[in-house]
């Protein structure tokens, strides 16, 4: 096992709770702790596994939301704002509820962090000066203990 997939798999310790995989719980708990590169790392592999499946946009969408954030921690202002502009797209391609998240929130917060990039004519980094966003799924057991 390579040490990535360690760690992968170390962050999977999240309870399943039977509608979810362990891999798109624990994308939610990294995201919400503000480990973006890990939330990106956590589902690629089920988005590998299932790309080319109806879900492969959803998750592909919410790899680039993180992969967005890592770039903002990294201050890297135009290659985030290229994917939160990725990210929206695959988001748009779903229901406003899909696997128990509120994507019109989610395209919500896409759109308030390019606004932020945007008037500041990608000169501020908005992380800086913002609370970390956090992503919330439909209300069960298993979340509400991450």
């Amino acid at each position: 096992m390579s040490k990535k997939s360690e760690k992968i798999t170390a962050l999977l310790k999240v309870s399943p709770d039977g509608r979810h995989s362990p891999h798109y719980l624990g994308y939610f708990h990294c995201f919400n702790q503000s480990l973006y590169y890990e939330a990106h790392d956590v589902l690629e592999d089920q988005w590998l596994r299932e790309r080319e499946g109806s879900r492969g946009a959803f998750y592909k969408g919410l790899i680039q939301l993180a992969g967005a954030f890592v770039h903002l921690q990294k201050n890297r202002l135009k290659p985030a704002d290229a994917l939160f502009k990725l990210a929206e797209s695959n988001m748009r391609l779903y229901p406003s509820r899909f696997e128990d998240l509120d994507l019109s929130e989610v395209l919500s917060l896409i759109e308030d962090w390019r606004q932020a990039l945007a008037v500041s004519h990608f000169t501020e980094n908005p992380i800086s000066k913002r609370p970390s966003p956090v992503l919330q799924i439909e209300a069960h057991s298993a979340f509400h203990n991450l």
